[in-house]
């Protein structure tokens, strides 16, 4: 009897290791009889549902303390394992991983069996993660067929087999995928190869093993928290990266022979020209993951060596979430509110791609949305849909662009009205007009900041007296990333480094960064929130706006008004311990 099939040696493990005391190992041998009587009474099989022999299950069940506001689960029980036995207790994250080396060292139905996983080559030893330490029949075998020295850490089954699953599916897919992509290859005494090369009208996108393969690529994004899946052609193979917490990560590298293929099943379900491949495409895709829906934007795009494909996620629940849950101060949420509640006017969302303006924009509508109030949306495309409010998505095609939207929207009754984006001189204009006729705008500018976004509709074409009258404020935001908790160490931080953000480094405050854990996957940070600069138009502020005073005057008598910049922000934030000095200085550096 193996290791995780014995109670009462993993009990005995957690007593030593201090995880449980004499009480609860009582507890545990209780159950244990307790299975036992009921096997001999079911058979072998057990009761229907039960894993009879699965010790750590028979553990969870009981949900013991494990101290320090644990619970006795499958990780602390097997960190216990690890430490017993003097071995290194590992998450294990796909992410880290060579996906060779996991598949090509040992076949599927051994890592199965002994539930043990290899990890990675260097210095000519193999690293292998399992959950029985005593598996002496399976580490021989292992080192045996490898031909190195073995290094041994300790995981749960519940990772082990994730990862067994995920690289053994997902490599087994990518083999059979490309074996229909280039069919038997026949050996002619090795004077040369033969081989059959499907044409695309042969390779279906409807394939199983394509289907699965794609399947693969969204799930394993999701699980990971990824909001954008890249999927690049490169000369000889085909890489995929990952978008997460706003940094890409490799995830991926498969074979070209099946890239046309994945990306045909990717066009389908996006509802894309297949057969088109000269020119960028657009689509979107709703599926069901864990319960829950979410939307995927697609956009294709040629490039050297194929098509390029970049799914967007939207989850509808990240999307979609009350003002107060999107990182905002106080003070800036309650002005930011006031602003929103206005008859009319509009409120501008600026920052960069990828900056969270969407999720901005949508949970601003939330807010405001009740069944006295209609509320339109001008979107390109619609990122997600929402059946509260009345969506239109433009098509430059038919000639149906934002101003043209605009126009027919206000023949429709609104009360309030969302530009998806204000890029052109007609569209700034038009919503001006509509602002000024007694309707609530909110849209997003591509600028920088708060103050550069009166230089770019002076840009656009709107008459400064226009501004004054129409604009209610201006709201610039970024995403930064937040500390992992599991891994928080305090940091020092040059002194002049604080000083130029404006933290007195004598004032006692301490700061800290994430060192790297399995939680994070080693870059010491979980997550992300908002930071955001307010600009409210004051009577002050609209003196200013007149096509001729320069930005850094309108900023400086904002900030002396109370403006509190991104970069303030963000300093509150390290001050607390929820960022660090890299990451305020990489998004608000100037």
């Amino acid at each position: 009897m193996s290791l995780t099939d014995n109670v009462m040696k993993l009990g005995n493990i957690l007593l030593r290791q201090k995880v449980i005391n004499e009480e609860q190992l009582a507890l545990l041998e209780n159950e244990k009889n307790k299975k036992e009587r009921q096997r001999k009474k079911y058979g072998n099989k057990g009761i229907a549902g039960q894993e009879p022999n699965n010790a750590i299950k028979i553990i969870e069940k009981l949900k013991l303390n494990a101290g320090k506001n644990r619970k006795l689960d499958e990780t602390v029980i097997m960190r216990a394992v690890a430490k017993e036995y003097n071995l290194e207790f590992r998450k294990l994250d796909p992410l880290e991983l060579d996906a060779d080396v996991v598949t090509d060292t040992i076949p599927m139905p051994f890592a199965m069996k002994h539930l043990t996983v290899p990890l990675y080559e260097a210095n000519g030893s193999l690293t292998i993660a399992l959950t029985d330490p005593e598996e002496k029949d399976a580490l021989d075998k292992i080192k045996m067929v490898s031909g190195m020295k073995i290094d041994l850490v300790i995981s749960t089954r519940t990772d082990i087999e994730k990862i067994i699953n995920q690289f053994f599916s997902f490599s087994k897919t990518m083999q059979q995928a490309e074996d229909d992509v280039t069919g038997l290859s026949v050996d002619l005494g090795n004077l040369e190869q033969l081989a059959h090369i499907r044409s695309e009208a042969e390779v279906s996108s409807t394939d199983k093993h394509i289907q699965n393969a794609v399947d693969s690529l969204f799930r394993d994004a999701l699980n990971i928290r990824s909001s954008d899946i890249h999927i690049e052609p490169k000369r000889g193979e085909t890489i995929v990266r990952n978008r997460i917490d706003g940094m890409l990560i490799d995830t991926y590298r498969f074979p070209k022979a099946v890239h046309s293929a994945i990306v045909s099943r990717i066009k389908l379900l996006a509802r894309m020209d297949i057969s088109e491949k000269r020119r960028p495409q657009d689509g979107r895709i709703k599926i069901s993951h864990n319960e829950k829906e979410v939307e995927m934007r697609v956009s294709v795009l040629p490039v050297a060596f194929g098509e390029k494909v970049v799914v967007r996620i939207f989850d509808y629940e990240m999307a979609y979430r009350d003002l107060d849950s999107l990182g905002f101060p106080a003070r800036e949420l309650s002005r930011y509110k006031t602003l929103l509640k206005k008859p009319y006017g509009v409120v501008l969302v600026t920052g960069p791609t990828g900056s969270g303006k969407t999720s901005t924009l949508y949970s601003s509508l939330k807010f405001l949305s009740s069944a006295e109030k209609n509320i339109v949306t001008i979107e390109d495309p619609i990122e997600m849909v929402v059946p509260e409010f009345n969506q239109l998505g433009v098509q430059p095609s038919i000639e149906l662009t934002f101003a043209h939207a605009l126009r027919a929207i206000l023949r429709q009754d609104p009360d309030i009205i969302m530009i998806g984006e204000i890029r052109d001189p007609e569209t700034a204009e038009n919503a001006v007009q509509a602002a000024l006729t007694g309707h609530m705008v909110i849209s997003t500018l591509h600028t920088n900041d708060t103050v550069s976004s009166l230089t770019r509709l002076y840009d656009l074409g709107i008459d400064p007296f226009l501004m004054k009258t129409a604009l209610n404020g201006i709201l610039s935001q970024r995403l930064i990333r937040v500390v992992c908790n599991d891994c928080k160490k305090p940091a020092n931080y040059p002194e002049e480094a604080l000083t130029a953000v404006g933290i007195k480094s004598d004032s006692g405050l301490k700061f800290f960064k994430g060192t790297g854990c399995e939680k994070c996957r080693k870059t010491g940070y979980y997550g992300r929130t908002g930071i955001h600069e307010l600009l409210e138009m004051t009577d002050n502020i609209r003196a200013l706006i007149d096509g001729k005073t320069e930005e850094e005057t309108i900023r400086a008598k904002a900030i002396k008004a109370g403006m509190t910049t991104l970069q303030q922000n963000a300093a509150k934030l390290l001050i607390k311990g929820e960022t660090t000095l890299e990451e305020l200085l990489r998004l608000t550096h100037a």
